[in-house]
């Protein structure tokens, strides 16, 4: 076991410094690969943070709604550094993808329309379709160990597929019907740490302090702008999200799509899978997704249509309200987590908000594989029943082709995120530059 001694003092921040910025710089692969990494660079490496307290904020963090990954960074800062430290590594850990999303986002809208970026999206989307299947797959056996788990992942299934209910009123039902219904085994509890107490966290005042400033910039474009401007609603659709954002990215998605693509139209859902083909090969965690989303929304709304300053703006608001909560949950409630872990309600909760999470990703699976393989839908309403059905004769077999190819690669060949995504774009420009594929 990695003890926390070194030769180095606990508060060096930039040693801190140097490790958070190379976590983020290498952070890719999702959620998995980004816990080992920082495990290697606190634990195995570092010696920061001995075995027992790194998985006791592991677990905690799997609680708390946004990124787990970001939020361990966070924690494993403040164990080491305190809440200067906790601000310096989640800062780090994000920065790096951030940036390079926002690049990416400005050449998607600069170039976007050019034909060979058409043709390596075209095969990025299959790539993507066959990852959401495998994070189904992979949640669904951590999740659904109880009748009652399978239980609650259907009925958010049929809430979001059949009633088209929001995703924050389905979660909310979740964690109700978890707290007063749900199976009552023993709370998950830590054994007591031979190490010292760590630092204290933010309390009530900083906690306050931090809520003021994450509300500031929504309040300021309210007053500079208009309370009706785009950047608005999407401030508060985001800082919205990042409150009920259990379950990751993709469990995010399905929710994305009732509101961006749906109901406000900032993007399309083609867009909306090659957004998340982008936060698949960047560096961070894939929450930056939203990003993406607040970036093509604000280019199109903020100012004018197709304004940069609009989408720069709209990108950067979107990252700091949905990342902010991130850090107040974490160095606000980290000094509390051997408490809450030990409370049995909030255990029966955050396990129905887990198996909830599986409906949402199986109805995000549908709709991504509908606007992929297919051309066309046919929205049916039946009364309080909405279904939006693919049409048969649209099948596209150049993407079923695709989505095949990358299947294979992930689940046959073991390949990772990055490979998949990469191949599959280039297939998609193969075929269309031998003309196999229309579009």
């Amino acid at each position: 076991m990695a003890t926390a001694t070194s030769a180095t003092p606990p508060d060096d921040l930039s040693w801190l410094a140097r490790r958070a910025l190379r976590v983020g710089l290498l952070s890719f692969g999702g959620p998995a690969a980004q816990i080992a990494l920082l495990h290697r660079e606190f634990v195995d490496e570092g010696g920061r943070i001995s075995e027992e307290r790194f998985l006791r904020a592991l677990n905690f963090c799997m609680l708390l709604p946004g990124p787990e990954a970001q939020q361990l960074a966070t924690y494993c800062g403040w164990l080491t550094g305190g809440l200067r430290g906790g601000l310096v590594s989640g800062l780090l850990f994000i920065l790096p993808g951030a940036l390079l999303m926002l690049a990416l986002s400005l050449v998607y809208v600069g170039f976007g329309g050019a034909p060979l970026i058409e043709s390596l999206f075209f095969g990025v989307k299959a790539g993507v379709l066959a990852i959401i299947v495998q994070a189904l797959m992979r949640l669904s056996k951590r999740a659904l160990a109880s009748p009652f788990a399978w239980a609650v992942a259907g009925l958010a299934f049929l809430a979001l597929r059949l009633f088209d209910l929001p995703f924050p009123l389905v979660i909310a039902a979740a964690a109700l019907a978890g707290a007063l219904l749900g199976p009552r085994t023993r709370a998950p509890s830590a054994s007591p740490s031979a190490e010292p107490a760590p630092r204290t966290g933010l309390g009530l005042g900083g906690l306050a302090l931090g809520i003021a400033l994450w509300a500031m910039p929504v309040a300021l474009a309210a007053l500079l702008l208009s309370p009706d401007n785009a950047l608005v609603d999407i401030a508060g659709f985001f800082s919205t999200m990042a409150l009920v954002s259990f379950g990751g990215a993709y469990a995010l998605l399905s929710y994305m799509a009732q509101v961006a693509v749906e109901a406000k139209g900032w993007l399309s859902a083609s867009e909306m899978l090659d957004g998340l083909g982008l936060a698949e090969t960047t560096p961070g965690p894939l929450i930056l997704v939203t990003q993406f989303v607040g970036f093509l929304g604000g280019w199109r709304e903020v100012f004018a249509d197709r304004s940069l300053a609009g989408g720069i703006l709209a990108a950067a608001m979107t990252t700091w309200v949905t990342f902010a909560p991130s850090f107040l949950f974490v160095l606000f409630a980290a000094p509390h987590v051997e408490r809450l872990h030990r409370v049995r309600w909030m255990a029966g909760a955050l396990a129905a908000i887990t198996a909830a999470v599986v409906g949402t990703i199986l109805d995000l699976a549908l709709w991504f594989a509908t606007n992929v393989l297919f051309v066309r839908r046919m929205p049916v309403d039946l009364g309080p029943l909405r279904l939006d059905l693919p049409d048969p004769t649209s099948l596209d077999g150049a993407a079923l082709v695709l989505a095949i190819l990358a299947a294979v690669l992930l689940f046959a060949l073991k390949r990772g995120v990055a490979t998949v995504v990469a191949t599959s774009a280039l297939a998609g420009l193969t075929l269309h530059l031998t003309g196999l594929a229309s579009g």
